[in-house]
């Protein structure tokens, strides 16, 4: 069992005075030590054959803190790729939202869940989310589509086994696009910037860290981080800008809102075509940026693309 879980624990109790009770209460605290940091994973494992009405649950991750060690973690490549969690039923996007797979690659997957990216190609995300987002799926283009899987959700253990699990059951199944993550140990932060140039200078999209230790956990946790030479997020279209001077008649700049409420005015990195027709209010949008201002919003952001709808 992690000793950081186990040691962090608390239980808070109120304990009567009657002996049996405080027994009782005493042995209720103790199997809450022992159990509770197991709950997540165990709760998925029980349901990861449940409703496929129900919304898969993803685990998400935050940016990397520039001045952390990465010792403890697991790096892997960040592929620019579509989100495909598999709960030993059916393909679901990050949303939840059933994804329409051929039979043959639906039939090819085990019979534990998984998560991973449905991946053509180092810059062929618009290829790539044409083909895997048509309701009724293209045989002859899903066979250049591969999954790569990084995680076994339903696997109550740390993410270390975790990997050797996947490993060992995807190498069982002998097919060529079902593929597990390589993930790898980098010594200090100079080995991991050196990793990240490589990456990114080879047409990568950045790193994955992933604490060895962790427990699965569903949401944003602080087991899973990104890195990318510049940091990116999403939000919401809530308004359009009018365009001045040569944009005029045109949208200059999309009014977005930030999942912290704020709202800021993104302009750089749009096309000439997207000011003409412009992502629609509600849209959700990805955009780049450098670092944050003071009160916390993006500076020099740049459009990056429309998430499409799952």
């Amino acid at each position: 069992m992690p000793t950081r879980e186990f040691e962090n624990a608390s239980v808070t109790q109120q304990v009567d005075s009657h002996p049996k009770a405080q027994g009782l209460n005493r042995r209720h605290a103790l199997g809450s030590l022992l159990i509770g940091p197991w709950l997540p994973c165990l709760a998925w494992a029980q349901n990861e054959r449940v409703s496929t009405q129900g919304k898969s649950r993803a685990q998400l991750a935050t940016s990397w803190p520039p001045s952390r060690s990465p010792q403890g973690f697991f790096v892997s490549e960040k592929f620019d790729g579509v989100r495909a969690i598999w709960d030993g039923q059916v393909v679901r996007f990050r949303s939840g939202r059933v994804l329409s797979a051929p039979s043959w690659f639906v039939a090819a997957l085990p019979e534990v869940a998984l998560d991973g990216e449905l991946w053509i190609g180092r810059g062929q995300f618009d290829l790539l989310s044409g083909v895997v987002r048509k309701e009724v799926p293209d045989d002859a283009a899903w066979r250049a589509v591969k999954y790569l899987v990084f995680d076994a959700p339903g696997h109550a253990a740390p993410f270390a086994e975790r990997v050797r699990f996947v490993q060992s059951t995807l190498a069982s199944k002998h097919v060529s696009w079902l593929m597990a993550v390589t993930q790898d140990v980098v010594t200090d932060t100079l080995a991991l910037q050196t990793r990240l140039k490589q990456t990114v200078s080879q047409g990568g999209e950045g790193l994955v860290l992933h604490r060895s230790d962790a427990l699965w956990h569903p949401g944003r946790t602080d087991a899973l981080y990104k890195l990318k030479p510049e940091p990116d997020e999403e939000g919401q279209v809530v308004g359009h800008q009018p365009g001045k001077g040569r944009l005029k008649g045109q949208t200059g700049a999309l009014i977005v809102k930030m999942s912290s409420g704020q709202r800021f005015a993104l302009g750089s990195g749009l096309s000439d075509a997207q000011r003409r027709e412009p992502p629609p209010i509600g849209a959700w949008v990805t955009y780049r940026y450098r670092d944050r201002t003071s009160s916390g919003l993006p500076r020099f952001a740049s459009f990056l693309r429309v998430r499409d709808p799952e």
